[in-house]
Order: structure tokens, then sequence, then C-alpha cells
């Protein structure tokens, strides 16, 4: 097992990509599990902290060490099994999304969870739960999440398999090989939106789901199971442009309230949209340099994608560009993808506008200001344009995108200077708290991690989060796995 402590070796290893930057005392690199038990044992008996890090592409800080160790998961890089008859792959941690992605549909098999970010590792996406365009259609990583192999942070091991472990009530007890550990949930009510903030707890859940989502707060996951589906015969991709916001609007929610008609009714040859993605105006210029096709006219786009077969491909092509055009659309305006290139050009296109957002954040040497919400439907489109109005009377630049499908949308402030950053950073506040005022999330899929921990205590209140940092307590009895994401203890 490599260690490095040599501070110029390190610094890839101290920032994620929203820009946090923080500090350590050395990066371990295990190669199995018993070199993590090893760590975590030394560190838990003399109160080392010790931060989880994957391949740091994350935008809440949560990989990044505020002292202590930096335990790095990219040498557990193996995918163990593919198995094509059950629909299921086994994968450590360090794997690749893209490498696993690729692999899994050479088998003919679908990986459905789809973050932006497709260089992340798959032990990040269940830390986080992670999404992405594809979670319209099929949900968030921890529908397809079947196994976890996690070790403790007092260097016991845990295996977890879905629907064998269930809480009774808000009691949930797990044993470990030396252990059983007699747990209490909070009782506080998720919203019932797209979210990633704080523990999952309810009554009667599968105790899988505690682990998913947990932000390197409560175990390391060394060993996942994953369930995988058929591969479609083929996907529509398209790139639609508007000239003015009224239109998207119209033509998403038309799109939406069709997509959940056809599930509903099991109709196959309907409009069933796999992705539903927004960019406003800002977002159309932002990238226009990159794309000179973009229309100069246009005032918002949305990508959308829909699973096909060989007999009704054509048939929704024509019932998606009718909608289009049904509500304002003109059919010049459309970029539709007629081969593997194209749609990898369009899915490019929907990526470029998260990774220019970074770029500029850090060529300013600012942290990121992007916004991770999520409110309920019906309530969306007033609280789309009251945030926009937020930050056009503060007189900053932004830009708007993101999974409006799921009503889930990241505004991203650019501050160009440390006052702009710090004014940002207010109206960022308020436009979170309107969110979790309109009974959503302030983090649909990003998680907590260390720079949102205020904002839990507005979404579930003090004595919820003290009763999470109890449940911490159980599994972490010295507080030293993940210390300071999601609650600062």
């Amino acid at each position: 097992m490599i260690v490095k402590s040599n501070q110029d070796e390190i610094q890839n290893y101290l920032a994620d990509a929203s820009n946090t930057k923080g500090f350590c005392n050395a990066v371990y690199f295990p190669e199995n599990e018993n070199d993590i038990i090893e760590i975590l044992k030394e560190a838990n008996s003399k109160k080392i902290l010790v931060t989880v890090a994957g391949n740091r592409t994350g935008l809440t800080g949560a990989c990044v060490p505020l002292g202590g160790i930096v335990i790095s998961t990219e040498k557990l890089n193996k995918i163990v099994e593919v198995n094509k008859e059950e629909k299921f792959a086994v994968v450590q941690p360090g794997v690749l999304l893209s490498e696993f992605q690729q692999i899994v549909s050479e088998a003919g098999l679908f990986y459905p969870p789809d973050p932006t970010e497709t260089n992340c590792f798959i032990g990040g996406t269940v830390a986080t739960n992670a999404s992405g365009a594809q979670t319209f259609k099929y949900y968030a990583t921890r529908n397809y999440v079947l196994g976890l192999n996690i070790i403790l942070p007092t260097g016991e091991k845990l295996s977890i398999s879905r629907n064998k472990i269930f809480a009774d009530g808000l009691k949930l007890n797990l044993e470990s090989e030396e252990k059983i550990y007699e747990l209490r949930l909070p009782d506080y009510v998720m919203p019932e939106t797209k979210n990633a903030s704080g523990y999952f707890c309810k009554k009667n859940m599968d105790a899988i789901d505690l682990f998913v989502g947990s932000e390197g707060t409560l175990g390391i996951i060394t060993r996942i199971k994953l369930k995988l589906l058929k591969k479609p015969f083929s996907v529509i991709s398209s790139v639609l442009f508007f000239g003015s916001e009224e239109k998207a609007f119209r033509f998403l929610f038309s799109a939406k309230e069709k997509s959940f008609h056809s599930r509903k009714n099991k109709l196959a040859d309907e409009i069933d949209a796999l992705a539903l993605e927004f960019f406003d105006q800002n977002a159309l210029t932002f990238l226009r340099n990159d794309y000179t096709r973009i229309p100069e006219h246009s005032q918002a786009a949305i990508w959308f994608e829909q699973e096909v077969n060989e007999e009704n491909e054509n048939r929704l092509v024509d019932l998606w560009f009718d909608l289009f055009t049904s509500s304002g659309g003109n059919e010049s305006d459309a970029w539709f993808a007629v081969n593997a290139k194209e749609k990898n050009e369009i899915k490019d296109f929907r990526h470029k506008i998260s990774t220019k957002v970074n770029e500029f954040i850090t060529l300013n040497n600012l942290r990121k200001l992007g916004t991770d919400t999520a409110v309920p439907g019906d309530r969306f489109e007033t609280y789309y344009h009251q945030t926009k109005k937020m930050v056009e009377r503060a007189g900053l630049d932004y830009v708007i995108y993101g999974h409006f499908g799921n009503s889930h949308m990241h505004l991203n402030m650019l501050p160009k200077n440390e006052a702009e950053f710090e004014l940002g950073k207010k109206i960022y506040n308020e436009i979170c708290l309107l969110a979790i005022k309109s009974d959503g999330t302030f983090s649909a899929e990003h998680g907590v991690g260390k720079n949102k921990t205020e904002l839990l205590f507005e979404m579930y209140g003090n004595e919820n989060v003290k009763k999470m940092v109890e449940l911490k307590r159980k599994l972490d009895p010295n507080m030293i796995l993940g210390s300071g994401n999601i609650f600062k203890v």
C-alpha cells in the first residue's frame, strides 16, 4: 500500500470540482479491504480524522479533508463480474462510471444512472446517491444498489444485501462480523422530490438505503452489487431551440404529462421521455462560441431522449416533432441525432455547460455557486421565475440549466471577484431557503458535503439533525469518518 505525505505530491487530493480546498497530513492508497481495515483500526484507536476520496468530481467539498488523512479508492478499480443472465454487476468503488457503462453496453445491458460527470467513481455515485438526466424515467442510483460491502469506522466489516434486513418501525439492527448495532432512525419526513440531503431514513426501510447517499460518514464502501437492465434497441436524441421561455415550458410540461400518462398506462408507442433537460438563454450564450450552430434568436432549449424499437422509432420521432411545432417551435431550430456519433455530440453539448462553469470558477479562483434545488412540479415554474429575479436584482451574471423533467434546477452564478462572490453566497442561501419553503430540497443530487451543512438545519430542524448525529455516533463512536460532511461535529 502506498502512502504519500509530501505536500507537493498530495495537492490534487485537497480540492474538488467546486474548488473547495482543504488540508491533510497524508493520503493512503489501499489495494484491498484488509488495507482499509488496517487504516481505520489505527485511525480509530488514535482518533485520527479520515476522509474518503473518489475521483474528486463532487461539488460540495465532501471529499475535501479538514485535517487527518485521506483514503483514496483509486486502486480499488476492478469490475469483478458482469452477469448477463441475471442482469447484475459487481464492482469495486474506484471503477470509472464511463468505463463501467461502456463494458455493460458491450454486454448488451444498460446501467441507467448517468451523472453529468462520467469521470466519477462508482463508489462516489453510491455515496451521494447520484443521479442525472435519465433519472426522469429511471430514478437515482439508490434504485440499482443490490448489495454493499462496507468497512465501518471501527474497522469492522459489514455486508448488506437488498431485501434482507429491514427496520422495525424506526429501530434498525445491523450485525457486523464482530457485534450487533442497535440504531434508532430519525423520524423526519423527506420531501417528495429528488433529494440528497441528509441520511435516507423512514419507517420499515431497507437497511442498505441508510448507506446509499451517506456521503462517506458511516463507512467505506469496498464492493458494490448493481442491478442492470436490458440495453434498449436505440435511443432518439434531440436538442430543440425555442424563441421564448414560454414556448419551452409549454413543450416541457406537455412532454412530462404525456410521459407520465404513457408509463401509467404502459403505452410503448407513445411519448415517454428518458430525459428532459433545459437550458436558458444565458446558458446558450455561454456555449455559443463552442457551438456556433445555436440559433441566434433562441431564448431557451430543451434536450430530450426516448428509447425506441425498430417498429416504433419513426412514429415516435413524428410525435416528438408534432409536439415541438404545436408548442411554437420551428423544425429548422432542432438538432436531431441520426447515428451514435451525433448522439454523443448532443450528450457532450449537455455536459459542456457544467464543464465551462467549473472552468470559469477555477479561472477566477472562487468556489462554485451553483444551486442543486428541486421543488414539487406544480410549484416549479413559479420558483424558476422567482429565483431568476433574485439574481437579476443583485446584478450578477448567471446561467440556468438542469433536470427540468424532475423540477430540478441548477442556477449557477458567475461572480467575477470576491465582492460578487460574497453577494452571490447570500442569494444562493435565499434560493435554497425558498426551495425548502416550497416543500422541496436544497440538494437534489449533489449531497450536503461540507458546503451546505447550515441548510440541513433549515430543512429538518435542530432536533432532527441531532438525531442524525447520534445515528452516526453509534457506528462511528470517535466521529473520525467524513468529519464535516452533512453536519459539523
